[in-house]
């Protein structure tokens, strides 16, 4: 694989590009001294490598202040300068992923009008932690994406350019330019030989990205000039850099890898540009798909005027999935985001190349965890029901059932030929059985078919479901609530989520949500079975069921996944369908008159096909 050269590392107008707005960075004053001796081994390693795009791989300049230095073999910050200026090349950026603050001060580069990130990695056999990586990718993507630092170049150093360094940019080629980790560890080689010798940090590369290893995974020897200490002689000290940890979900197998604030505002951003949402809604701390209106006997009419679907409703949260260069992130209710390792590889160019993947799609669907009746293994499904941008584009105005076949066609159907093609190979570049959880694309049924859903389907289900959701054929994809979705529940499932407190005198307050703030409902009342100590759930999120003979909401659990209430308008519905519930033979008598119409049948004769129970393993 050719070096890759500069051009393809400048600004992109594209999400997934940093702002020109710099991250906050901890480049704070530390007290340097150079009194300390040389690192080992640095005397004789090469002092730097060749560019790999506008990276340039060296070892640790040392202060002029190291004295100890024989002739000719000086190597400061000042010389880096001088002889990458001679090669045309002029340095707008170094990452420092020392552990000391004893090499040089930070004053070397910046009187020169070099900007000086440190991101502190232990050396030996530490490899960087994912919140290491996640920095330096960002700070790097940040530096070439500013036209005022066109053309120029990027330093990363760890003490002898290898290890570290080339664990970092290794990182950074598979994320950016959707290499494989092979070919990126054969462009550091190139670029600074020998490369990476350290086995434990190429292991960790090839596991990160469940990329299988070569059989057998052979390393380059210790250097000559490495062979006689491992040591680093590097001070430890901690980072204090800022970062948004994702929201929690409950799979033990997720990374527990933090995202920096500027990668989630970006993401976030994506998210309102493509929704087209106004700067009221951007205020709402709520995840912002979309969600079903319930359905009840007032908007029965619905399902008469325009053609819907039907699937069941699962009882758990609801995620939405964005794909980028850099990886997987779900997005829980509270609209924090988690990383995963999955891969979505591209229409009609998955077949044998691991270089392009999804980049900004943003999908909807729900998180469950099933278990199987004969093995009572475990497992967890993301299943998607629809789509809102693909590779940057957005798609809520297409009807519905052409956002449905996209899924199929841009994600399902890629993923599958590509995992079916990777068997076939000794050594895979991917490993897709050791993803974290399956991906899905949920099906839907008929409008009449509704009965056998909740008589054969949903009973076999191995994960709990609650009621059916329905859903228009052409509709739009649109934020919030919206009919273009419907969800009856079971009576018994009618819950809606109140924010608990304890009040003057121990009374029990019950608040939702109105315009983005918490409203106190005057006169609700709420009853616990153990009512011993309310102070257990004051302050927390309650699930809630009517009882209409008590008169009062039952407290049913804590949801521990939300921290924000429903809205006042889901309070108001689930009054409103305790008053006249919709029970499951009044919403099946009326979806067989309503499935005898002519549109219906239409239709049913132009694309009917067998309705079989598909929550089988595929």
């Amino acid at each position: 694989m050719e070096v890759v050269e500069g051009q393809q590392f400048k600004k992109r107008k594209q999400f997934g590009e940093h702002s020109n707005r710099r991250s906050r960075n901890n480049n704070q004053s530390h007290t340097f001294s150079g009194s300390y001796g040389l690192p080992t081994g640095w005397l004789y390693c090469p002092k730097y490598g060749d560019k790999i795009g506008l990276i340039i791989p060296s070892k640790v300049p040392l202060s002029e202040s190291f004295d100890k230095i024989p002739s000719g073999e000086s190597f400061t910050p000042k010389d880096l300068i001088g002889s990458q200026r001679r090669l045309g090349r002029e340095i707008g950026l170094v990452v420092d992923l020392t552990n000391t603050d004893r090499y040089y001060p930070e004053s070397d580069w910046t009187s020169h009008g070099i900007r000086h990130v440190k991101i502190r990695c232990p050396g030996q056999d530490s490899v960087p932690d994912d919140e290491s990586v996640n920095r330096f990718i960002s700070e790097v993507v940040q530096f070439t994406s500013q036209e005022s630092q066109a053309s120029k170049y990027a330093v990363v150093h760890c003490t002898h350019g290898h290890n570290r360094t080339g664990y970092m940019i290794v990182h950074f080629l598979v994320r950016t330019q959707s290499v494989s980790v092979s070919e990126a560890i054969t462009t550091f080689a190139q670029a600074r030989p020998p490369g990476i010798y350290r086995q434990k940090y190429v292991e960790a590369l090839y596991d990160f990205y469940l990329q299988a290893k070569p059989e057998p995974l052979v390393c380059p020897q210790t250097p000559e000039w490495k062979k006689n200490s491992d040591q680093d002689n590097e001070v430890v000290a901690p980072s204090s850099e800022n970062f948004t940890r994702a929201g929690a979900v409950s799979d033990a197998d997720f990374r527990d890898e933090h995202i920096p604030v500027a990668k989630v505002q970006m993401m976030r951003k994506f998210f309102y540009l493509v929704l087209n949402l106004h700067e009221q809604a951007r205020r709402n701390t709520q995840i912002p798909g979309s969600h079903p209106v319930s359905l009840d006997r007032d908007k029965l009419h619905l399902l008469s005027q325009q053609l819907y679907h039907v699937t069941w409703s699962a009882e758990v949260a609801q995620y939405m999935m964005l794909m980028d260069r850099e990886g997987c992130y779900l997005i829980n209710p509270q609209f924090n985001f988690r990383k995963v390792q999955l891969r979505f590889p591209c229409k009609y160019i998955y077949e044998g190349r691991a270089d392009i993947t999804h980049h900004y799609t943003l999908l909807d669907g729900e998180l469950i965890t099933e278990t199987e009746p004969e093995t009572q293994v475990k497992r967890t499904i993301y299943l998607i029901y629809d789509m809102i941008a693909i590779n940057e584009s957005s798609v809520t105005e297409l009807p519905f059932h052409h956002r449905l076949k996209l899924i199929e066609e841009e994600v399902i159907r890629p993923r599958n030929a590509e995992r079916e093609f990777l068997s076939t190979c000794v050594n895979p570049y991917y490993q897709y059985d050791l993803e974290p959880f399956e991906v899905r694309r949920k099906d839907l049924y008929l409008l009449s078919a509704a009965s056998k859903l909740i008589k054969d389907i949903m009973p076999s289900l191995p994960h709990s479901a609650d009621g059916l959701v329905f859903q228009a054929w052409n509709a739009t994809y649109a934020p919030r609530e919206h009919d273009g979705r419907l969800k009856w529940k079971y009576p018994r499932t009618n819950t809606v989520d109140f924010l608990f407190e304890v009040g003057v005198e121990g009374s029990k307050l019950l608040y939702l949500q109105e315009h983005g703030n918490n409203k106190l409902i005057e006169g609700c009342r709420v009853m616990f079975k153990d009512e011993t100590d309310l102070s257990l759930y004051s302050g927390r999120i309650i699930e809630c069921s009517w009882n209409s003979h008590e008169d009062a909401w039952i407290f049913v659990q804590m949801q521990t996944d939300k921290s924000n209430p429903d809205s006042i308008s889901v309070y108001e519905e689930a009054k409103h369908k305790t008053q006249g519930n919709l029970t499951e033979d009044a919403l099946l008598n009326e979806i067989d008159k309503i499935a005898a119409l002519p549109m219906y049948a239409d239709w049913v004769k132009r694309h009917s096909r067998p309705i079989r129970n598909v929550w089988t393993r595929q």
